[in-house]
Formats: C-alpha cells, structure tokens, sequence
C-alpha cells in the first residue's frame, strides 16, 4: 500500500506552501478512501512518495487516471492568502492504494 503525491513545480511555490499542499493532498485522498483500505495503508507503515508535476492539465490527467483504477485521490486548490491565486491547483494526492496500482498513475513521474 502506498500514496503518491504530486505537487505543481510550475508555481514556485516555497517550501513551506508546498510542505502544507502536499499535506492538505494526502489527508484528503486517505479521507475518501474506504475503512480497509485505511486500515490496511495505516497498518502498514502509510507509506508516501512525492513526486514533480508539470501542471494543471498533467494533474487533471493523472486525476482521470486515478479515477479509472479505481483508486482514492484529492485534487487541492488553495485559497489564495498567501503566494498563489484563489483557486489555483496546487497539488494531487493518488491512494492509498495497492502500489502496482498507484505505480500505473503515477509510475512516469521523478521523484520531488
């Protein structure tokens, strides 16, 4: 079981925003996820990886992906206090899931 996060590099965003958009991205995607699969990512160490997103529209697809598998995900967009627009996509969280599965979405990513 695994997580993958994936954040907009093409914002600029500083670290500590990107710290707390990818934060706000994994809580929601565990939130949608159904009891097992919560108790089973939890149990097993709940284990994320981040990853460098291009954009909105690469988020969208992956998003899409997501979707299609069947897995749990959260697409974040921020209220804009701070450094970027109200509304903007910041951040995608895939799973958690079985990785093989989360790997299908997410696996041509770099790591962040």
């Amino acid at each position: 079981m695994k997580q993958a996060i994936v954040p907009r590099t093409d914002l600029g965003m500083g670290t500590g925003k990107l710290a707390a958009q990818v934060a706000h991205a994994s809580l929601q995607a565990y939130e949608s996820a159904g009891s097992s699969t919560k108790s089973d990512w939890k149990s097993g160490g709940q284990k994320k990886i981040v990853l460098r997103g291009s954009g909105e529209s690469e988020l969208q697809r992956l998003a899409d992906e997501a979707r299609r598998e069947g897995l749990p995900y959260a697409l974040v967009r921020d209220a804009g206090h701070t450094q970027v627009e109200s509304g903007t996509l910041t951040a995608l969280a895939v799973g958690p899931g079985e990785g093989n599965v989360v790997d299908r979405v997410t696996g041509d990513l770099t790591l962040y």
